[in-house]
């Protein structure tokens, strides 16, 4: 293979030439920034476009808009400070090397509590109710991170180990950082070959994404109360996450063991999310969460599209 192409064996799928990156007025622009840019404006459109679909007293749609910027630069700050918590062996000789956000290291679960956490206090400023916030959010989220996983297609990475299957994904090894190559990869490569044949567990996480968000705009006017989006998505990104952080080789791991973080965090926020559900279900039968109650705006136009 060339250094440059991509194949998928198993389907027939041969990419010449997949570059990394472009070069316009002399200046080199990564395809994984333009990825995340173009992630991140679907990722808007569709939060504001749930947010004026199913409207609710005190929501503007124009409130993602104003949001938009502290919720990226938290939510990047976010995923850079989670990935090097765990990575710290890699940065504690030299700290300048946090701030170098183009050698890569971010985590979508940093990401995930820089945003939430910056949507309760912005909602607090604004005064507005951080879960209606929240579940068109999460709608939106959810299409960002499906969207964003191509990214890491362009980059060579997010992928898991060997694999035979329909999916199965060739990439040449000077592409790619030697330590996501792990041994059982290398011992099922013929000898005197230049590439490695992988799950491409970034395509994996991309489906199952669109299938969460499905669910949850299919749900999401039958919720029982505000803040149930964002549970489902907890739950659904959840288990997905979980199941497929088994394969990949990149893994972050609790310090001192090697137990995938990602894997724990996806199990236990998947069976906390359950559990509030059935909590707050039950407390609302009671009498309880009046605040959680859903109040539709006093003007309804769930027609509009």
């Amino acid at each position: 293979m060339d250094i440059w192409d991509i194949d998928f064996p198993n389907l027939g799928i041969y990419l010449k030439h997949v570059p990394k990156s472009f070069t316009v007025f002399g200046f080199e622009i990564a395809l994984y920034g333009v990825i995340i840019a173009c992630a991140i404006m679907a990722g808007l459109l569709m939060a504001a476009h749930v947010a004026k679909k199913h409207p609710q007293a005190g929501q503007d749609p124009d409130m993602y808009w104003d949001a938009i910027v502290w919720l990226v630069l938290f939510g990047v700050a976010g995923a850079r400070i989670y990935y090097v918590i765990f990575m710290w062996d890699n940065y504690k000789d030299n700290l300048l090397q946090i701030f170098n956000l183009r050698a890569g290291g971010l985590a979508i679960y940093g990401g995930v509590i820089g945003a939430v956490t910056t949507i309760f206090v912005y909602c607090r400023i604004k005064k507005k109710d951080p879960y209606v916030f929240l579940d068109a959010s999460s709608c939106g989220l959810i299409l960002g991170q499906a969207i964003g996983r191509w990214g890491n297609f362009f980059n060579r990475e997010v992928f898991g180990e060997y694999t035979d299957n329909l999916f199965a994904m060739r990439l040449p090894t000077a592409m790619v950082r030697n330590q996501d190559i792990s041994a059982r990869i290398m011992e099922k490569m013929p000898e005197g070959v230049n590439y490695i044949q992988v799950h491409p567990t970034f395509f994996y996480e991309s489906v199952w994404n669109l299938f969460v968000l499905t669910l949850m705009l299919l749900y999401y006017k039958h919720r029982k109360f505000n803040g149930e989006g964002i549970l489902l998505y907890f739950a659904g990104y959840g288990i997905g996450r979980a199941c497929i952080e088994y394969i990949r080789t990149d893994q972050l791991y609790l310090r001192g063991t090697k137990i995938p973080v990602s894997m724990c965090l996806g199990i236990l926020m998947a069976a906390a999310s359950v559990i509030i559900d059935i909590i707050v279900r039950t407390g609302m039968k009671n009498g309880k969460f009046e605040k959680l109650k859903i109040r539709e705006a006093e003007s309804k136009t769930d027609s509009v599209s």
